[in-house]
């Protein structure tokens, strides 16, 4: 099988773990564009390189296609919030795609963004102005929408051009549920990227799904989930929680429990929820009491109080307990205990989003090569081998110790955490560190 793969920007998350998971099963070829023509922090996107690799690539035998829409639309995920492009700019880049996709007939699983609202004043993935006034859009969009209307000492420009985009965006998004009336998709997900209760977004998120459209909480994992969903094997998957009395409760940077958070990527993925006795996989969740802690914003949580007892069945772990990093205590429970042959995958980066979509797209790739005699145990191997660094080793621990991106300093921290990762994959690790983007949020790790 041959699946076409267009992700939001170059970052690690986006690119390389989408290569790593499809380097699982022998029989996918994952073809994704040079990693030059994708956007970083500063940088958009080649879109007029990344449509002429697409148009050259449906010449080729290809099964399926996921794309984020955002990068050809704006450039990027960060770009759909930056872009001052006119709404008929944008609409003549993606009547191009549109008439390629139609031309070769090809099967396309879609997302774009509803663009997020951030509660801080930052301005690194936002507009210029959001240094000074993010905080207090904010709180005008989520006031507008829980009360009608809202008042705020925002200047009149500024808020007139953060609703002008909001505007442009949906117009777009609402482009799109067209095109699905002419079957242009299989399969088309709106993202609910860093939501709160109330908010434009979460108004607009609605108003797409009383047109028809489908929504899901998230951003960066929702290709990966439709990634997953491109495979035609259907596996029954059991859910357990670390803290089943707190499985109502909503993880940071979301909108909905952390139970319908699971519910929902399970589904979008193509899996089926059952009980344990009927199920192929057992998915854990260490979910969090009160509420999801964050080692690096230093909002710590309850800690963890219960590790699973040997499995009978193939069995993956969502470690959300923390947003932006593992569960430290949970980790060493795992290397104290090891992990068993059933064993099919961790992951614990980011939001509980962004940790379940990913995980469940690995579990999908592994069962299914695994059914067909298609697994590659070093690709698994060198999977986990990242995530177990990134995750565990670099999220919950060295980036606490860490001022500034210095590589030197990055990779000498790291090697502490070697030696306990390869001793539980039972591998050996040589590994490179760096920062893609120049900041602490992500970091890239190169197997040799």
């Amino acid at each position: 099988m041959k699946i076409l793969f267009l992700p939001i920007d170059n970052r690690p998350v986006c690119y390389q773990l989408a290569e790593m998971i499809a380097d699982i099963h022998k029989g996918i070829k994952l073809i994704l564009p040079p990693k030059e023509y994708l956007g970083d922090l500063r940088k958009i996107s080649d879109t007029s390189n990344l449509m002429l690799w697409f148009e050259e690539k449906l010449t080729e035998d290809i099964d399926a296609a996921v794309l984020s829409l955002d990068t050809i639309a704006y450039g990027g995920l960060i770009p759909s919030r930056r872009s001052n492009d006119t709404f008929e700019d944008i609409k003549s880049r993606l009547g191009k795609l549109k008439v390629l996709i139609k031309k070769s007939g090809i099967k396309v699983y879609a997302f774009s963004s509803i663009m997020r609202i951030s509660n801080n004043n930052v301005n690194e993935e936002e507009k210029a102005y959001w240094n000074l006034y993010g905080e207090k859009i904010f709180k005008y969009s989520y006031e507008t929408d829980k009360c009608g209307k809202a008042e705020t000492d925002v200047p009149n420009e500024i808020i007139n051009d953060y609703l002008n985009t909001r505007n442009r965006n949906f117009r777009i998004n609402k482009m799109y549920l067209e095109w699905q009336k002419e079957n242009i998709f299989e399969k088309l997900i709106f993202s609910k990227d860093d939501c709160a209760e109330y908010g434009l977004n979460v108004r607009e998120a609605k108003e797409l799904e009383a047109l028809g459209g489908q929504t899901k909480t998230g951003a960066d994992e929702i290709p990966l989930t439709l990634l997953a969903s491109v495979l035609p094997d259907s596996i029954k998957v059991s859910t357990e929680y670390s803290e089943p009395d707190s499985i109502n409760l909503i993880s940071n940077y979301e909108d909905v429990s952390i139970e319908q958070s699971v519910k929902g990527q399970l589904k979008l993925a193509g899996c089926e929820i059952t009980e344990r006795n009927k199920a192929d996989i057992i998915l854990y969740v260490n979910n969090f009491v009160n509420h999801q802690g964050e080692i690096v914003m230093k909002h710590p949580t309850k800690q963890f109080c219960k590790i699973w007892t040997e499995p009978d069945k193939p069995y993956i772990i969502a470690d959300v307990r923390n947003a932006n990093g593992a569960d430290n205590n949970f980790v060493e429970q795992i290397i104290k205990t090891g992990l068993s042959d059933l064993f099919y995958g961790y992951s614990g980066w980011n939001t509980s989003a962004n940790t379940l979509g990913s995980l469940i797209c690995a579990m999908k790739f592994i069962y299914s090569a695994k059914s067909s005699n298609q697994f590659d145990i070093e690709a698994f191997k060198r999977l986990q081998t990242v995530r177990f660094l990134d995750d565990w080793a670099y999220q919950a621990n060295v980036r606490q110790q860490l001022s500034n991106p210095d590589n030197k300093e990055l990779t000498s921290k790291m090697n502490l955490f070697e030696i306990q990762i390869a001793k539980i994959l039972n591998t050996k690790i040589s590994a490179r560190y760096t920062f893609p983007w120049n900041r602490l949020f992500e970091v890239e790790i190169e197997l040799n």
